[in-house]
């Protein structure tokens, strides 16, 4: 019976939680030849100065300079800026950012359905328990 209990708990807690870890989504992995011009991907090195994209990795100590080898855009153009890449999958950005609404949904769903029978199974041993004693 105890084995039952404690297989029940865990099957309970499993599922009350396992909506809420959350899921990994994929960070964003930029390399040079994401960006057309040495601006856009300077742009992303100041937004995050630790460099995990390593997009300062050129011969020599780290400069703060991005991918020193890609062109300028010219100052007299008048062409917009280009922007961040937009491949998706393909350039290693992965998926969405967040879970959606009816990934929320469906966990909370989850989660009461779990603690619900959980209850249930309680209610239902202590009712047992009770006959069996008159």
């Amino acid at each position: 019976m105890r084995i039952r209990t404690a297989f029940v708990a865990a099957v309970t807690v499993a599922l009350a939680a396992g909506p809420s870890a959350g899921l990994a989504h994929a960070q964003p992995d930029l390399d040079c030849r994401d960006f057309a011009f040495q601006e856009d991907a300077q742009a992303e090195l100041n937004r995050d100065p630790s460099d995990p994209h390593r997009l300062d990795e050129d011969q020599g100590p780290d400069d703060g300079i991005a991918c020193e080898t890609l062109p300028h855009r010219s100052t007299t153009s008048t062409t917009t800026p280009t922007p961040l890449p937009t491949r998706g999958v393909q350039g290693g950005i992965g998926g969405s950012t967040g879970p959606a609404d009816f990934e929320r949904t469906l966990g909370t769903a989850l989660a009461c359905t779990s603690l619900a029978a959980a209850a249930g199974y309680a209610a239902r041993r202590h009712r047992g328990a009770d006959l069996r004693r008159h």
